[in-house]
């Protein structure tokens, strides 16, 4: 093997995270995400003889490899969406109804699979990029459009590349791109404070917000929730809108004895929520479901709780079990 070899297939295992970012922009989901990539990077090995670096760089190249991967995935499924897109909002809290296939999702993702800019300003882009209410809007494009829009506004392609990877024109690659785009901004979600996991503010928000959980303090966690702030637990399609009322649900909930451990989901804030297993005499605090959390304006104003997720907690770095005590 040529050095020339060796250099290209490390730039292809370099390109593992931001393949991997990009097919959970396309598809929404984690494992496929990590499929994905996986046999982008494959094919690439297999077929590396075929690169000619005349003809473009190796990461347009890849690219072009993943996009094939990710559209044949796309084939014959239904899309994916937040819980907010599939109806509207329960009156008064109301009944969860029956939960959905888990695959009517969006799901969650590590921020450490996802992200790989190290400049803070398009760190901040990144984050934005992979938001789960972004990915989720992603969703509502046909597959070809939503590979157009996602090469030439995130991943920066020319129109030229982006033509290339899909095998079409230029003029074909700027009209849809302007059709995702209307598509986009119909769908596009109210924007979320940047997060920062090193902010001291966010992070006593955060703090307060934890505290008023844990102790089921109604007056509490309505301070520290946005008036019009939205919650929502997938599997179900059922989401409510209101501080007052979610910290209303949140104090009357199941919850007795639950803590959450942060962690980063997406690249926002995140929790682990651990609970009591049941009829738990005082035993270990069992992983029960991932929360992502954003802000906006200096409050939480969106938490989605991804029901029967415990068994990822290691993705997102947290404990197999937390002990009852503190």
């Amino acid at each position: 093997m040529t050095v020339t070899d060796v250099d290209r297939l490390a730039e292809l295992e370099a390109l593992r995270r931001p393949l991997t970012a990009y097919a959970y922009r396309m598809l929404g989901a984690s494992s496929e995400s990590d499929d994905a990539a996986q046999e982008t990077i494959l094919r690439a090995h297999r077929h590396l003889d075929r690169f000619d670096p005349a003809r473009g760089s190796l990461r347009a190249w890849v690219f072009r490899i993943a996009t094939n991967v990710c559209l044949d995935l796309l084939r014959g499924t239904a899309r994916r969406a937040g819980s907010v897109d599939l109806g509207p909002a329960a009156a008064d809290g109301g009944a969860l109804g029956a939960p959905l296939p888990p695959d009517r999702f969006v799901e969650p993702m590590p921020g450490s699979r996802l992200l790989s800019a190290t400049d803070p300003a398009e760190l901040v882009v990144e984050r934005e990029t992979v938001r789960l209410a972004f990915v989720a809007a992603l969703q509502h494009l046909p597959p070809r459009q939503r590979a157009t829009l996602i090469l030439r506004d995130v991943l920066r392609f020319s129109a030229a590349e982006t033509a290339a990877l899909l095998e079409t024109s230029p003029a074909a690659v700027n009209s849809a791109l302007v059709r995702a785009r209307e598509t986009l901004d119909r769908h596009r979600p109210s924007p979320a404070d940047p997060f920062d996991p090193a902010d001291a503010g966010q992070r006593a928000l955060l703090e307060r917000y934890v505290a008023a959980f844990e102790a089921h303090d109604v007056d509490a966690l309505t301070a520290v929730l946005r008036a019009d702030a939205v919650t929502s637990m997938p599997p179900f399609a059922w989401w409510v809108q209101g501080g007052a009322r979610i910290a209303g649900l949140i104090a009357l909930g199941g919850c007795a004895g639950a803590r959450l451990v942060p962690t980063l989901i997406n690249g926002s804030a995140g929790f682990g929520q651990y609970r009591p297993a049941d009829g738990s005499d005082g035993g270990p605090l069992h992983p029960f479901a991932l929360v992502l959390v954003e802000l906006r304006g200096g409050r939480v104003a969106d938490s989605v709780t991804f029901l029967g997720s415990g068994d990822r907690f290691a993705e997102f770095g947290l404990p197999e079990f937390l002990p009852a005590d503190r």
